[in-house]
């Protein structure tokens, strides 16, 4: 891809996934997890080794792409659906002010369902989402309704059809081929709608393009020949450090949606098949995309980026889906393509976050950022030395500070610390919190915990420790109740 000439804005296309580790990508070298389009884009491009999302669970992460904010600032320090998101300034918002044209298609995650966030339109497509699916909803607020991959599986199909039908929970590890035909799965109909946007746009005017795929979250349901891809291949189990809990993966591992994977080690098994499939689907259809790019004449004048909102741990230390501390949920893709001045095949080891993806498209459509947000621009290496995460949720809730080389957890239920030295042991398998070499470290990221934690209305710090056991909650004083 060439960068056109200064007096023609580029096009963007934002390719956002659910749920996709940042280590499941041939170029990132995983050993088993084929991705060819993806590993184009890395190959033409820049790919960010040391990208994380500071709150990983969707609506947070998904808030902090869109404002450009820290979790802190825009208030979504955990999960909590029905929620009104109301901010002044929003990706797609500057990018319109920008010239741009602006559309999403498939998942926004917001609240209400409809709510534009800037756009000039969208086409959405959530996946199932409890809190928007039950009986007693007002019409227009039931993702039956709102949703519009939903309502047109049902012109498709018939009107007691849905996603459903294929027996997976939407946050299970158990896995199953696409009943129906691929054609109609929600991964086929975000690229089928990206590429008529392309047919219908405003052609006088650049475009930004989300394109927002559900998948590789749960349910794990590609098309059968995805799974092919991975059933009779021996894959690399999944990481165990020696601070496992074996205890919770007893007592929970026959819950289909246990947060600590199945106990059944062939389940896991299936469960690492099903996600890998949804990622080679998911690539597949993002190559669907890029040629429709190339036959639409707008490739060569398209900067591409790609990423994720947080990862899956995928039966990594007894761990499964997110919110956690762990890489496996914290650290996302990140690959720039099409931008000005990038050599081909570049990997950079930045910290960056997803609140940096707002001033980043902002400078690349020739905007300056807005005043007041968190994020910067990832062209450029501010020094960034550290990055702190969290995410409330009882025992399990926590606070992370982590740099190019190591990180430390803390929880903030029971107090409990853990200490991961990134760069001598990236699957973290040794918990090093009282290992007597490291206890200076230990010291410093700790201070830098209670830095980030000073001041805040929780009390987790008094400014001198940290302070376990204070009442956790997953929105800040300053957003307005659940409807």
């Amino acid at each position: 891809m060439n960068h056109p000439a200064a007096s023609k804005k580029p096009n963007i296309l934002l390719l956002m996934t659910d749920q996709m580790r940042g280590d499941c990508m041939g170029a990132a070298g995983h050993p088993d997890v084929k991705t060819p389009y993806l590993d184009h884009l890395a190959s033409i491009g820049v790919r960010y080794t040391n990208a994380y999302t500071a709150c990983p669970s969707c609506i947070p992460a998904r808030c902090a792409l869109h404002t450009g904010l820290k979790a802190e600032h825009h208030g979504r320090v955990g999960y909590q659906d029905r929620v009104d998101w109301d901010y002044p300034v929003t990706l797609a918002g500057e990018l319109a002010k920008a010239g741009y044209y602006t559309q999403c298609v498939g998942k926004m995650h917001v609240h209400p369902l409809r709510n534009l966030m800037g756009f000039h339109h969208i086409e959405l497509h959530d996946g199932y989402l409890h809190a928007y699916r039950g009986g007693n909803l007002p019409y227009a607020e039931n993702q039956r309704i709102a949703d519009d991959y939903f309502y047109w599986l049902k012109t498709q199909l018939g009107v007691d059809r849905d996603v459903t039908d294929c027996g997976v929970e939407c946050n299970s590890f158990v896995a199953r081929p696409w009943m129906y035909e691929e054609r109609l799965h929600p991964t086929n109909w975000v690229t089928d709608r990206s590429i008529d946007f392309l047919r219908r746009r405003d052609r006088s005017r650049p475009f930004f393009l989300m394109a927002s795929y559900v998948r590789p979250h749960p349910p794990f349901d590609a098309p059968e020949c995805f799974f092919e891809l991975y059933r009779n291949r021996e894959l690399a189990p999944p990481a165990l450090g020696d601070w496992a809990d074996e205890e919770r993966l007893q007592r929970l591992g026959r819950l289909v949606d246990a947060d600590t994977g199945s106990v059944d080690p062939e389940l896991i098994r299936q469960a690492q098949v099903g996600y890998y499939a949804c990622i080679s689907h998911l690539d597949n259809q993002i190559g669907r995309l890029l040629d429709a790019l190339k036959d639409d004449g707008s490739y060569q004048n398209t900067i591409i980026l790609f990423t994720s909102d947080h990862g899956e741990l995928l039966g990594d230390h007894h761990t499964f889906r997110k919110t956690r501390p762990y890489q496996g949920s914290i650290h996302i893709p990140l690959l720039l393509a099409g931008a000005p001045g990038v050599k081909p095949s570049t990997v950079s080891d930045q910290l960056v976050e997803l609140r940096d993806i707002l001033p980043t498209l902002s400078e690349l459509a020739g905007a300056e950022p807005p005043a007041g947000i968190d994020g910067a621009s990832i062209l450029h290496d501010c020094g960034r030395e550290y990055l702190h995460g969290e995410h409330t949720g009882g025992e399990l809730g926590n606070q992370y500070i982590v740099t190019r080389q190591d990180k430390f957890c803390w929880f903030m239920d029971s107090g409990r610390e853990q200490y991961f030295r990134l760069d001598t042991d990236p699957k973290e398998l040794h918990d090093a919190i009282a290992d007597p070499d490291c206890q200076e470290r230990i010291s410093y990221l700790r201070q830098l915990l209670i830095k980030e934690l000073s001041g805040r209305e929780e009390g987790y710090t008094d400014g001198i420790r940290l302070v376990a056991g204070r009442k956790q909650k997953p929105c800040l004083s300053f957003l307005p109740p659940p409807t």
